[in-house]
C-alpha cells in the first residue's frame, strides 16, 4: 500500500514537473501567422527587395516558413483604395502580427484593428500620421521603423544647392494625400522654408499617380526649373526608374529620397536605406511573438543615412560636382 501510494505521489510529482515542459514544447511547435500588407505588387523590384530584406531578418532570428512561421501576403497592386479591405482580411484570418510596408498600409491596418500587433517599416512621420503617440512610447498596437520623412527634406535641398550653386529655381515633385494632412503640411513647409533660406524659388509639382508624370515634367520645363527634388512617397519610390528616365529626357538634375534612384541613373540621393529598415522590422516581429507588447517597443529611427552620387549622370548633364560635395558622399558611381 505504501509502495502504491509512493508511486502515485511520484507520478503526480512528475506530472506537475512535466506539464510546463509539455506546454513549452507545444508553444515552441506553434506556427506563428504573419500578415504582410503592402500597397504595391510582388513584380515591383523595390517592393520585392524590401520584402526580401524582411524575410532575411526573420531567417537571421531563427524563423523559417513552413516550420515556425506562415506568411499571408496581401498586395493592393497600386490601388490604394483596396488597402482597408485587405487589412480587414488579415484581421479575419486572426494573424498574430501584421507587417505593413510603408505608411499607407500601416494606416489601413490601424483602422482595421486595435488589438492585433502591427509592425510598420519605413514610416514617414509616425506621430504626425497618427500611428503612434510618440516615438519613445507608441502606446497603441503599432510600432516599427521610420525614415524621417519631413525632417530630411531641408538636408536634401541643401545638398542639391551645394552641388549646383548656380541653380535659382527648383521644383519639388510630390504626391498629394499619400500621408496625413499634418504630415503633408509639415513636409511642404519644411521644403518652402529650406528653399527661402537657400535663396531659391520653389515650384511645387503634383503627381497623384504615374499618369501625371509626363505633365509634371512638362510643367517643370515650361517654368524653367533648373533642378528638382522628389519628396517622400511609396508611389514615387516604386516608380523611380520612370522618374529617372523622364529626368534624363528633360535634362534635369535631381536629388532623390533613396539610393535606388541613383543606381537607376539619377544624379544624387540622400536618405536611409529602406531595405535595411524592413530587415530591422523583423526584430520587432520577433519580440512581439515572444510576448512584448508593441506599446513597449519604441519606434526605431535610422542611425545611418546614405549620400550617393552618380558621376556618369553628372557628365551626361554637363555638370561638374564640386569636390566639397564629393567628399561628403558615402558612395560615388563613376
Amino acid at each position: 500500500m505504501k509502495t502504491a501510494t509512493g508511486g502515485l505521489i511520484v507520478t503526480l510529482a512528475l506530472g506537475v514537473l512535466l506539464a510546463p515542459l509539455a506546454a513549452e514544447a507545444q508553444q515552441a511547435g506553434k506556427v506563428a501567422r504573419i500578415g504582410i500588407l503592402t500597397g504595391g505588387s510582388p513584380e515591383i523590384p523595390v517592393e520585392q527587395a524590401a520584402l526580401d530584406a524582411f524575410r532575411q531578418g526573420l531567417r537571421e532570428l531563427g524563423y523559417a516558413e513552413g516550420q515556425n512561421i506562415a506568411l499571408d501576403y496581401r498586395f493592393a497592386e497600386e490601388r490604394w483604395e483596396r488597402l482597408s479591405g485587405l487589412a480587414a482580411e488579415l484581421v479575419r484570418l486572426k494573424v498574430d502580427v501584421i507587417f505593413a510596408l510603408y505608411t499607407p498600409p500601416a494606416l489601413a491596418a490601424k483602422q482595421a484593428t486595435s488589438t492585433i500587433p502591427v509592425v510598420a517599416a519605413a514610416m514617414a512621420d509616425p506621430v504626425g500620421d497618427g500611428l503612434v503617440a510618440s516615438l519613445a512610447r507608441p502606446r497603441g498596437n503599432i510600432t516599427g521603423t521610420t525614415f524621417l520623412g519631413p525632417e530630411l527634406v531641408a538636408k536634401r535641398l541643401g545638398l542639391l544647392k551645394e552641388a549646383l550653386p548656380r541653380v535659382s529655381r527648383v521644383a519639388a515633385l510630390w504626391h498629394p494625400g499619400v500621408y496625413s494632412e499634418r504630415t503633408m503640411r509639415d513636409m511642404l513647409k519644411e521644403t518652402e522654408v529650406a528653399a527661402r533660406a537657400l535663396g531659391v524659388q520653389l515650384q511645387l509639382v503634383e503627381a497623384r499617380g504615374p499618369n501625371d508624370f509626363d505633365s509634371a515634367f512638362s510643367a517643370m520645363t515650361r517654368d524653367r526649373a533648373g533642378a528638382f527634388i522628389v519628396l517622400p512617397s511609396p508611389m514615387l519610390y516604386r516608380e523611380h526608374r520612370r522618374i529617372v528616365n523622364l529626368a534624363a529626357k528633360s535634362r534635369l538634375p535631381a536629388m532623390y529620397q533613396a539610393r535606388e534612384f541613383v543606381e537607376a541613373g539619377g544624379l544624387m540621393a540622400y536618405g536611409a536605406n529602406l531595405a535595411d529598415l524592413s530587415r530591422r522590422a523583423a526584430t520587432y516581429v520577433d519580440k512581439i511573438l515572444k510576448g512584448t507588447k508593441p506599446a513597449d517597443l519604441p519606434v526605431e529611427q535610422p542611425t545611418k543615412f546614405e549620400f550617393v552620387i552618380n558621376l556618369k549622370t553628372a557628365k551626361a548633364l554637363g555638370l561638374t560636382v564640386p569636390q566639397s560635395v564629393l567628399i561628403q558622399a558615402d558612395e560615388v558611381i563613376r
